[in-house]
């Protein structure tokens, strides 16, 4: 008698490929993004769309950025061998087989999340939506990256634009509060970048990236990293001016001051400590902005 067998994937072996996948779409970065297009939602003056249409924007623009990231690393594979911190990433370990099959599971969830979000909100946040995970994985990606120090700056724009997806739900002309945090966003990016590029300068330098700090030095990167943080938290602090209240402004005031002593300490030892300390106070001062901007705008309903 023939017996037929059948193997079982481990349950180990299961969940490591689905942390592989989820590594791969970069969700954790995604999670941030749609989460500040929900900010952009919120603090637009202006009657929303209903709660599911809404919901669907900020799922939009968690697709789209989590298919910049795949298309982040499908491009990048030969950078993240020479890389420490990447060489752990799937398609250099060889968990997740890099083929051209990703390619168009990417091309389809950026179509599909830019029809989402005009289906549930309307074409100006389609068109943010999708230029958000252009921004990101077409011209910092392919064009900037491996070319020039400023890819980070122009590169900003991709968190931008999730601001205005979810702004252009609520009202596609745009006003002053939501292109605010827009520019929050935007020179947001640089500073935060820039610290970690400090931290792991080498693993730059092995893949010949052109980051700040392997093109000038950590010194002069720290104090572009000073300037661009002053002039983050002074626009951190605009939106007060048309309109938004103490809830908002206070704790923008306090997470900000906290990013300048961090920045101002970086200058003061431009090394991978401080430089991952300045790293971590950023990522503190955007959630406080976001969380704080949101809690004021709900104030108001």
């Amino acid at each position: 008698m023939n017996t037929i067998t059948t193997t079982t994937p481990h349950p180990a072996a299961a969940s490591g490929r689905l942390r592989a996948v989820l590594g791969l779409f970069k969700l954790r970065i995604g999670v941030v993004i749609a989460f500040t297009a929900w900010a952009g939602l919120l603090v637009t003056p202006g009657q929303g769309p209903a709660l599911w249409r809404s919901a669907a924007v900020v799922f939009a623009v968690l697709m789209s950025s989590a298919a910049a990231g795949a298309f982040n690393q499908y491009m990048e594979v030969d950078l993240d061998r020479r890389m420490g911190r990447t060489r752990r990433r799937p398609f250099v370990t060889g968990t997740l087989t890099h083929g051209r099959h990703w390619l168009w599971l990417i091309v389809a969830m950026v179509a599909g999340s830019t029809l989402l979000a005009g289906w549930a909100a309307n074409a100006w946040s389609a068109l943010y939506t999708f230029l958000g995970a252009f921004f990101y994985g077409v011209v910092y990606t392919v064009w900037l990256k491996r070319r020039t120090w400023m890819n980070i700056v122009v590169g900003g724009l991709a968190g931008s634009f999730a601001v205005l997806a979810g702004a252009a739900a609520i009202d596609p002309s745009m006003t002053a509060i939501p292109l605010a945090f827009a520019l929050v966003l935007f020179l947001w990016t640089p500073p935060h970048f820039w610290s970690l590029a400090i931290a792991y300068r080498k693993d730059y330098e092995a893949a010949g990236v052109p980051m700040l700090p392997v093109v000038a030095g950590d010194a002069a990167s720290s104090r572009a990293i000073l300037l661009h943080t002053v002039a983050l938290v002074a626009a951190s602090l605009l939106p007060a001016a048309f309109g938004m209240g103490p809830i908002y402004w206070i704790p923008a005031a306090l997470a900000g001051a906290h990013f300048l002593r961090t920045s101002v300490a970086l200058v003061a030892d431009p090394g991978p400590r401080a430089a991952m300390r300045n790293f971590h106070a950023s990522l503190m001062q955007l959630t406080v902005v976001l969380i704080a901007a949101m809690a004021d705008a709900l104030m108001r309903l």
